[in-house]
């Protein structure tokens, strides 16, 4: 028997592979946190894995494709993997799991928001360290400021250290024909207030300098649960996406950090939030940006999508919006060829986007999913039309968002640095040091789906700026997608 001083004590190693959307990204930190906490070790790459976890996206054919893909080469470079999320819960035509059928060698599938199934089946092919006496999961310790609320352990991050998601609920109530989320995600469930509060006080203390708040349908946060009341810090507080607005907004100023809201359904009540939003206490931290995903613009397709609003009244409210917070940025997503679109149709999306003068905007062309009721639509519109549609938007934003930027030139604006770049031009030498950039983002960006304000800085500026800080800066350019600036 070997003596305690030779013991080694291997400990198992997981590789973990993440795809898909912010809300599935956070489902992989929640997976990661329990695993760290049961004793794992997450490994670097394939080759130093005794098994990987792929978190898959099945919402779109290409997002499935690269699922499929990613499962694949998982196989071949490490042989040993579980497949969770979206895609993990598709059927196919027998009943049977549709994964499985495709890579019949997985260890074991299971869907989205499943974390307790997918620790469940790693503890089966991959058992705990030392499984007889389990690492006890860290307990939370009372605070002492009150000894009613106890610290949250935010958990493992996957963004980077200065800005993280806040998933707010899980699942939707919509039955969008184009969408095949509730099928995968199931009805909303909504996180406790309470609970949600904790999580972003932790993560201001933890560093983070913005919270982005996801779900798949933030406007009708807490509906499931009659918008219970709770108590925060001795306040009564409803479940309530605009109770929800002030809490965040009263935490994000005592730690200095911005809270920014995504799908954000344009229900009435979301006027309320605005108003919030621009109240002096928090106009500050809840950043003037809402993301609402209108998809399209004509009342027919939009019935045909069973969304739940019109183009004109969100005309309506998004002007509401403005006369009380005017420099309120407006982001949303369109849908391009949708079954049955008209050519007059589509240009009412594109009338829309002219008088709204919305912000940001992203557009796909439609593509059918497997499952999703719109494919039963009459009037398929052929897909070169479709992809020459979403051209045709797209080139109309960027002339609507170049003269929006325009117009702020010469302001002076707060931003954050994602990155400390030495910028090399598309005229410099290979050879050229490169120009001190801090690579920011103002409040009218989100990370990775907007754009950025690029800000040059001297050497001495390089030197003692750093990731993650706030600095101030003078707006002096701009192009479809950006800004450049200089230190205030």
């Amino acid at each position: 028997m070997a003596s305690p001083s030779n013991f080694v004590n291997i400990v198992p190693r997981v590789g973990f592979v993440s795809l898909g959307c912010p809300k599935a990204l956070v489902d992989s930190e929640l997976i990661l946190t329990r695993l760290r906490s049961d004793g794992y070790e997450i490994a670097p790459n394939y080759r130093d894995s005794d098994l990987v976890v792929v978190n898959t996206c099945g919402f779109i054919d290409d997002a499935v494709r690269e699922s499929l893909d990613a499962i694949g080469e998982a196989l071949a470079e490490n042989g040993r993997v579980i497949v969770t999320g979206c895609l993990g819960a598709k059927t196919a035509e027998d009943g049977a799991n549709w994964v499985a059928q495709v890579h019949p060698k997985v260890l074991a599938v299971t869907g989205p928001h499943a974390t307790d199934a997918v620790i469940s089946q790693i503890h089966r092919h991959l058992p705990q360290p030392d499984a007889e006496r389990p690492i006890q999961k860290r307990t939370p310790t009372p605070r002492t400021s009150d000894q009613s609320m106890i610290e949250f352990d935010p958990g493992v991050k996957l963004t980077p250290p200065h800005y993280a998601y806040l998933k707010i609920s899980e699942g939707c109530n919509h039955r969008c024909t184009f969408c095949i989320i509730p099928s995968m995600r199931g009805d909303l469930v909504s996180r406790p207030i309470s609970e949600v509060v904790r999580e972003a006080e932790a993560l201001f203390k933890r560093g983070v300098r913005e919270l982005l708040v996801i779900s798949q349908d933030t406007s009708a946060y807490g509906v499931d649960i009659n918008y219970r009341t709770e108590f925060l810090d001795g306040r009564p507080a409803r479940t309530r996406f605009a109770d929800l607005a002030e809490a965040l907004g009263r935490v994000a100023s005592d730690h200095g950090g911005w809270v920014r809201f995504h799908y954000v359904y344009p229900y009435p009540h979301v006027d309320e939030v605005v108003g919030i939003m621009a109240d002096s206490r928090y106009s500050n931290v809840l950043v003037p940006y809402l993301d609402v995903p209108f998809q399209h613009a004509h009342p027919d397709v939009l019935r045909r999508m069973k969304r739940p609003a019109n183009g004109e009244r969100n005309l309506e409210r998004i002007q509401a919006w403005r006369a009380v917070l005017p420099n309120l940025t407006v982001r949303s997503t369109f849908i391009a060829g949708f079954p049955g679109e008209t050519e007059s149709e589509f240009q009412a999306v594109l009338d829309f986007l002219t008088a709204a003068e919305l912000d940001r905007v992203g557009c796909f062309a439609y593509s059918p999913v497997e499952g999703a009721t719109a494919n039963a639509l009459s009037g398929a519109v052929p897909s070169q039309l479709r992809e020459e549609r979403r051209d045709r938007l797209m080139a109309h934003q960027a002339d609507i968002s170049s003269r929006r930027l325009a117009r702020r030139v010469g302001t002076q604006e707060r931003v954050l640095i994602d990155e400390l770049v030495w910028l090399v031009g598309d005229e410099d030498p290979d050879d050229a040091p490169g120009e001190p950039t801090a690579i920011a983002r103002s409040t009218a960006d989100a990370p990775e789906i907007d754009g950025v304000v690029r800000v040059i800085l001297s050497a001495n500026q390089m030197r003692e700026l750093r990731v993650g800080q706030f600095i101030d800066v003078t707006i002096t350019a701009a192009d479809e997608h950006d800004l450049e600036g200089r230190l205030t």
